[in-house]
């Protein structure tokens, strides 16, 4: 009966979505975010998937729509040197322009200390069976590592950055700096490379 109900509200938001879309376009509201696929700044900015920062990030960064390509995932990580935020780096460096990237990390990041041992239990609790998850371990995917966050969130800019920096297809042209940004003022700092 629950899992009915959250599906039942699930559809409703989603349609109260779609009704505002519809506004949204015959109204013309998206006429003053027309822009072409290139960012203006040639910026690329890597950043986390929390809501906090949906819209302070943007605005901290004073990047107004068509000025960067802005690329998040939970944390704000390069987990693989071929994985797909790292990908669509490459991507917009060599099909977009991009000159320059920044990693930006957050306060109070809920991928900080994230482990694969907490969602086992949410997964097995939510219908994944162990079978399932074993067959994925035969496939080769590590899910401890996976699925594993962080403990420090400077270490892991430094980390995300010099992955960005090193990868074998980016031009060592493109400047590659590191960021953590409080998840409530916008305040940026910048993380240095250690020494």
């Amino acid at each position: 009966m629950y899992l009915c109900n959250v599906i039942r509200l699930e559809l409703i938001m989603i349609d109260q979505i779609l009704e505002y879309n519809r506004r949204f376009v015959a109204e013309k509201e998206y006429e003053k975010y027309v822009t072409d696929k290139y960012p203006d700044k040639k910026l690329a900015v890597l950043s986390c998937m929390d809501t906090r920062l949906t819209e302070l990030l943007p605005a901290a960064l004073g990047l107004r729509n068509g000025d960067a390509k802005i690329i998040k995932n939970a944390g704000g990580l390069i987990i693989t040197p071929f994985d797909s935020a790292m990908r669509s780096l490459i991507v917009a460096v060599y099909e977009l322009g991009v000159d320059s990237i920044m990693v930006v990390a957050h306060s109070h990041c809920g991928a900080c200390h994230m482990s694969y041992d907490h969602f086992h239990d949410e997964m097995l609790a939510r219908g994944v069976t162990d079978q399932t998850l074993d067959t994925i371990r035969k496939c080769g995917v590590d899910l401890n590592h996976w699925l594993e966050g962080f403990r420090d969130t400077e270490e892991s800019v430094r980390k995300t950055v010099e992955t960005i920096r090193t990868h074998p297809l980016m031009p060592k042209d493109v400047t590659v700096r590191g960021f953590i940004i409080d998840s409530e003022t916008g305040a940026l700092n910048e993380v240095n490379e250690e020494k």
